[in-house]
């Protein structure tokens, strides 16, 4: 027994909180491997509900980020943990695919239900957005008989292998190659950094000649898929112009490749619509799914056409876990609350509301290279001067400075130079108004800090 447990009579409540918090820092350090990540944050989380997460010593944080958009039904959703401990009194684990689950069918058939067509109907389940995406892949290479890829620039599709052949954040996959052959990556349709940035229409022409040029050129004529985020999350949230997608998509049409959509972080409400590419009005050939689909427990999934799916044989495909009765139980519930509750509709007001906020001070903060999202997605690109100049060490500065302040936001993009804000879309006004308070304090003081040194 350790030694503070021997003694806890004899300490206070805040030694003892003390202690569990050294205690837990050191075992990361001894026995987490964390080498991946520049720190870890300097937090010991006990608990969480809603918007707000507690710390072992009951300090309160605000968070705007969700887990990296995974509780965006809120944390500890008391719907979505009543439905998962009913399931773990009957069924924790059965192997999905080797016998029949209620809970899994019941949620393969919620999820075909909200699909951006009724095309979408037949559902694969594994545990994590990367292993859902290789899925995709596969199911799209046996149904075409083609084996190219292609990807965009400063997309990120995960950290396996294959979904790092596809990610296209260079920042993401500089280390660990070779990587798969057969990806061809064009350029984002990243408006602020394009040659054009006053103009859409003639950025989406340009990409659109893009990916023209690419499958004449670039490929060999054996591409079986176009991957792509409806929002790019990792690459800096990212929002394409609104005709992209469809002028993409015809293109793709023209040649027999299929769309792959990978709504891993903006699905489930979190711009606006159940699922972000309802904004473009098209339909994938395959969707993936995963964080935000069970509002925390472990869970992916891609849905495609009844054609697609039936290109996998016996052999082709398994995953122990996926379908997890305990997780699809939880995504029952938290699409059902999601629904009930308006939670797209919600997160389009409320991030409508915060970008209000947002907007005006881009005016005279020249930190503020541009502000944009979608719903309860968004981003704040920081830039040094005229020229955008990526203000990577100012972004890190405003998350330590919403830190210090109680209030948790990532940072992103292909330079790290962009805050995102993406908090549970149950988040208040009251909470929203703190948020942008804190947020906006932050870079005000770096402003500041930056105009005194250029004196």
């Amino acid at each position: 027994m350790c030694p503070w447990k021997r003694q806890r009579y004899k300490m206070s409540g805040q030694d003892r909180t003390a202690i569990i918090m050294a205690n837990t820092v050191q075992q990361y350090k001894d026995y987490v491997i964390t080498s991946f990540v520049k720190s870890v944050q300097p937090i010991v989380v006990e608990s969480a509900r809603g918007c707000i997460i507690r710390d072992v010593s009951g300090k309160e944080y605000l968070d705007c980020f969700a887990g990296i958009s995974v509780v965006n039904a809120g944390h500890s959703n008391p719907k979505v943990i009543a439905a998962a401990k009913a399931q773990m009194d009957k069924l924790i684990h059965c192997a999905s695919y080797l016998y029949h689950s209620p809970a899994t069918g019941e949620l393969a058939e919620k999820l075909a239900q909200i699909m951006p067509s009724p095309r979408l109907r037949k559902s694969f389940f594994a545990n994590s957005g990367a292993e859902a995406i290789e899925g995709a892949m596969k199911a799209a290479r046996l149904f075409t008989g083609k084996h190219e890829i292609i990807a965009l620039q400063a997309s990120f599709h995960g950290r396996t292998w294959g979904t790092l052949s596809i990610t296209g954040n260079q920042g993401r996959k500089r280390r660990g190659g070779p990587y798969a052959a057969g990806v061809t990556f064009l350029p984002a349709p990243y408006v602020y950094r394009s040659p054009w940035p006053d103009d859409p229409a003639r950025c989406v022409d340009f990409w659109c000649q893009s990916l023209e040029d690419a499958i004449r050129f670039s490929t060999s004529g054996d591409v079986a898929a176009f991957i792509a985020e409806p929002v790019m999350g990792e690459g800096g949230i990212i929002v394409p112009p609104s005709n992209y997608f469809r002028e993409i998509k015809k293109v793709l049409d023209h040649y027999g490749i299929l769309f792959i959509c990978d709504e891993v972080q903006s699905g489930f409400g979190r711009t606006g619509k159940m699922l972000a590419i309802e904004h473009d009005g098209i339909e994938p050939d395959i969707l993936v799914t995963a964080k935000g689909i069970a509002d925390g427990f472990p869970l992916a999934a891609f849905t495609t056409r009844d054609d697609i799916a039936r290109s996998f044989q016996p052999g082709d495909h398994m995953s122990t876990f996926g379908g997890n009765p305990v997780s699809c139980a939880a995504a029952i519930a938290n699409i059902e609350f999601m629904l009930e509750e308006r939670l797209s509709e919600q997160s389009l007001e409320q991030g409508t509301y915060l970008k209000s906020r947002l907007d005006p001070r881009q005016r005279d903060l020249p930190l503020i290279g541009e502000i944009r999202g979608l719903g309860l997605m968004i981003g704040i690109e920081l830039v040094l001067d005229e020229k955008r100049t990526p203000a990577s060490a100012e972004a890190e500065a405003v998350r330590e400075h919403c830190l210090a302040h109680g209030v948790l936001v990532g940072v992103g993009g292909v330079y790290a130079n962009v805050v995102r804000i993406q908090p549970p879309l149950v988040i208040s006004r009251d909470q929203i108004d703190r948020a942008a308070d804190v947020v906006t304090s932050g870079i005000e003081q770096l402003q500041a800090n930056t105009a005194a040194a250029g004196r």
